[in-house]
């Protein structure tokens, strides 16, 4: 998959899919289906035009407790009052898997379309706010996501002072006719777009239709007892603990993707091995405490490096289990939280996996969670917390044996 925040660096005529896609959930996904030119879940090459490395530097103090749960991101928007893109894409670096590419000419020898998801980074919220958004799906993970599903190119469109400040129509003929060259889009009908989020999916069809532009519009999903698909349910289910409702929404289970790193080596010394992972900074943290998880041990950050410079770089190989995989899923339990029962302060992360021992430092787990078991407490002494975390992992090793 070719990444770029530059539309003129973009693979064109493009087929888009328009959105912020945080999560990338149900609802997400019929937004993306349309503009596909190859079946869900077979993998691409991905090309990464950039000069910033897809991990995220977390605090490196980890271990395992809190008393505070994680709280949900306010969606309202003020005034524009900062500008700027968090990332910065200027170098060319290529990954190669399975020996895909990014031709321009399809199997009947003439030029097709480019399947492309346009999104914005920062995240439009943050921007107008100037608070940082916890994201669901940190650009890594939603590379991978997007790629599995298929996506052969991801625009991030640097969302600043002068992209606010574009009309409806001037967004589409600047952005989607002029640089990406567009002759397909999706969006979700309750897109908006353009200065002051004047412009509608309607209008976009209307403007687009000028163009000899077709544009799908993906109707809104409901779930489950009648829950609406949306990032925001999703937050609600993850900072309550009902991860029941969240993974229902998401289509999968919320994972927590990280690099082990050390920590104080306490959950060692009560028999109790964890492994401390350091997460993306921006990532979405659910409610503090206990859960049931199955870990997928990545053996691969592999070093790639671009020949026409000096830069060097590493990037994850695969985030999605279901994608690659150098070790099959693994029982755990993960603590979320700031270990009150040690005075811990700073959250942290931090999983033992259940009858399975090695060394993992510097390796990248992928932990999906399953069950909430519990909030986090501070308990009278270590002997009681050991008492505790034994009664989590046979609860959880019963749980996840049986969701097998």
């Amino acid at each position: 998959m070719w990444v770029t925040s530059s539309c003129t660096a973009a693979l064109t005529p493009t087929s888009v899919a328009l959105g912020n896609f945080d999560g990338l959930h149900l609802g997400h996904r019929q937004v993306v289906q349309p503009i596909l030119n190859r079946s869900p879940g077979q993998n691409s090459a991905t090309v990464i035009a950039s000069g910033q490395n897809l991990r995220s530097n977390a605090g490196k103090d980890q271990n395992w407790e809190t008393e505070h749960p994680a709280t949900c991101e306010n969606d309202s928007a003020a005034p524009p009052d900062r500008a700027g893109s968090s990332h910065n894409f200027d170098g060319l670096i290529s990954l190669k898997a399975d020996g895909n590419s990014l031709s321009g000419i399809d199997s009947d020898g003439v030029d097709r379309l480019y399947s492309t998801v346009l999104t914005f980074d920062p995240h439009p919220q943050e921007f107008f706010t100037g608070q940082p958004k916890k994201l669901l799906t940190p650009l890594a993970e939603k590379v991978e996501l997007l790629a599995a599903m298929g996506v052969e190119q991801l625009v991030l469109l640097p969302f600043d002072r002068e992209l606010a400040a574009l009309t409806a129509c001037e967004f589409v003929e600047e952005i989607l006719v002029r640089q990406l060259k567009a002759s397909r889009i999706s969006v979700g009908v309750d897109f908006r777009f353009g200065r002051g989020r004047a412009g509608t999916a309607v209008d976009l069809q209307s403007i687009a239709a000028g163009y000899g532009i077709d544009v799908a519009l993906a109707p809104l999903h409901n779930c489950g007892e009648g829950d609406r698909i949306s990032s925001s349910a999703i937050r609600e289910g993850l900072a309550s603990g009902d991860l029941t409702r969240a993974n229902q929404l998401l289509g999968r289970p919320y994972s927590l993707v990280g690099t082990v790193v050390g920590g104080q080596r306490l959950g060692r010394t009560i028999g109790f091995p964890t492994a401390n992972i350091e997460l993306p900074p921006e990532k979405f943290l659910p409610r503090f405490g206990v859960y049931a998880v199955r870990v997928s041990v990545k053996h691969g950050w592999e070093k790639m490096k671009d020949g026409s410079s000096s830069y060097q770089q590493e990037n994850a190989k695969s985030l999605i289990p279901a994608v690659s995989s150098n070790l099959s899923f693994v029982n755990g339990v993960m603590n979320v939280g700031c270990r009150p029962t040690v005075d811990g302060l700073q959250p942290t992360v931090e999983v033992h996996l259940l009858d399975w021992s090695g060394d993992l430092y510097g390796q990248t787990l992928s932990a999906s969670l399953v069950e909430f078991l519990r909030p986090e407490q501070k308990f009278a002494s270590l002997d009681a917390l050991k008492t505790q975390i034994q009664a989590d992992c046979d609860i959880a090793r019963s749980l996840l044996t049986a969701k097998v």
